[in-house]
């Protein structure tokens, strides 16, 4: 008889009984190594050594958490030893006791891993995309071109098969030092396109962690670019040499049509891409009018340049030129497409020609500081010291709305008539041959 309770168990209900034991460490690893007995074997604490059928070795963890049992695996005997498995057993301990599910865990672990590898890029595979996706929305061909050639150029030697997210302040350095000084507008551009591509990257979770700021250190490190003349203004040619200058374009040796292309472009006071882009489509020969599209100027507005008799003679003879389409010999099953009838192009192949095309007939061919922008200039400042005509009136030959929005909206008529005046003084002027 139990003195305190006054029973005893009866023999049944003592075998029923269930043996606990909180002890921990219960294996011993010359033991764990010649185990063969299939089934679980307790650690304690949670710890199992799991033989299966096969003689097979494993460790698990077991736990409850929110009333469920779970089993844990925590890898195999072979890679991992007894003291190896009881301190992975201790951290999935604590994981249960501030109520987290450890396998839940190490699943949202498995995925984040996951996700980082698919979407681990290189950076030339993530500009190549970059350029894809935003070049659609770039009217410009050149530039689309250019855009991804710069980085091409200069930057995918060193970086292209790197991941994305692993290039670093001193990457990007490391591209543009070379550059900084001897080319600085060509580093200036490769180190925008850089910047928009990883910040794009960042935008897309494809370089997580990326740091802002280090394009301010990479501007400390690499300091000055090389400083150049009349910074921001392309090299102006004296009106007063403008007469010489045309007048040795005329006698260079330069293709008739690059001759005709430059002398219709300071005479009209037009931007190169302008000229260059030029269809016969936009000549109003009834009115004498050259309508350039808005989509093709650089204020996205429609521009209307009056023609001189000099403007048009130099298009009756372009278009002895390029005025008469190619013959193509038909292909089989191909449907060709229409020919672009530019004004101003390679006679050979009807092709626009490039921005360098002037650059070359000035700077090799005549051997002179000026760009074909500046005449631009020439005709502004000339109008402005030589003649009486209104500074709006030159302002709108250039494509120019000056003044406020009353102004501008009065302006907007285009003055034909007027402008027309203004530039036939300007061709007087720019075809005379003047001494300094």
């Amino acid at each position: 008889m139990n003195a305190k309770k006054g029973f005893e168990l009866s023999a049944p209900l003592a075998k029923a009984k269930r043996d606990y034991s909180t002890a921990r460490d219960r294996l011993k690893a010359l033991q764990v190594s010649r185990l063969k007995e299939p089934g679980l074997h307790h650690d304690g604490a949670g710890l199992y050594l799991q033989i299966s059928a096969a003689g097979t070795k494993s460790w698990m963890f077991r736990y409850r958490l929110h009333s469920k049992l779970r089993d844990m695996g925590l890898g195999s005997f072979n890679d991992f030893s007894l003291a190896e498995a009881r301190e992975r057993a201790r951290l999935q301990r604590q994981l249960v006791a501030d109520k987290i599910d450890p396998i839940a865990q190490r699943e949202n672990r498995r995925l984040d891993a996951k996700a980082i590898v698919e979407r681990e890029i290189t950076f030339e595979e993530c500009a190549t995309e970059y350029h894809t996706k935003e070049s659609v929305h770039w009217k410009n061909p050149k530039h689309r071109a250019q855009w991804i050639n710069t980085l091409r150029d200069y930057a995918f030697a060193l970086l292209g098969n790197r991941k994305v997210h692993n290039i670093k302040k001193e990457d990007v350095i490391a591209v543009l030092n070379p550059i900084w000084k001897t080319k600085p507008e060509t580093a200036s551009r490769v180190r925008q396109r850089m910047k928009a591509v990883l910040d794009w990257a960042s935008a897309k979770d494809l370089y997580p962690n990326y740091p802002h700021g280090m394009w301010t250190d990479i501007a400390k490190v690499l300091g000055t670019a090389r400083a150049k003349a009349d910074k921001g203004h392309h090299a102006a040619c004296p009106y007063r040499e403008v007469g010489a200058v045309i007048k040795a374009v005329r006698a260079s040796n330069s293709q008739e049509i690059v001759r005709l292309a430059f002398e219709f472009t300071v005479l009209t006071g037009a931007r190169s891409g302008e000229t260059r882009g030029a269809l016969w489509q936009e000549v109003n020969w009834t009115d004498g009018v050259w309508v350039i599209p808005g989509s093709r100027m650089k204020g996205k507005k429609e521009h209307r340049v009056p023609l001189t008799a000099r403007c048009l003679e130099i298009l009756e003879l372009a278009k002895a030129l390029t005025g008469t389409p190619l013959p193509r010999k038909p292909r089989a099953g191909k449907t060709e497409k229409p020919e672009t009838p530019l004004i101003f192009c390679h006679p050979a192949t009807r092709k626009e020609f490039s921005d360098a095309v002037f650059t070359s007939l000035i700077h090799k061919g005549l051997e002179l500081p000026h760009t074909m922008h500046g005449f631009r200039s020439s005709f502004r400042d000339w109008g402005a010291e030589k003649t009486t005509h209104a500074r709006e009136l030159l302002e709108v030959s250039l494509a120019h709305l000056p003044g406020d929005q009353t102004e501008q909206a009065y302006w907007r008529g285009d003055m034909i008539e007027r402008r027309l005046k203004l530039l036939e003084d300007w061709g007087t002027y720019a075809t005379t041959v003047h001494r300094s």
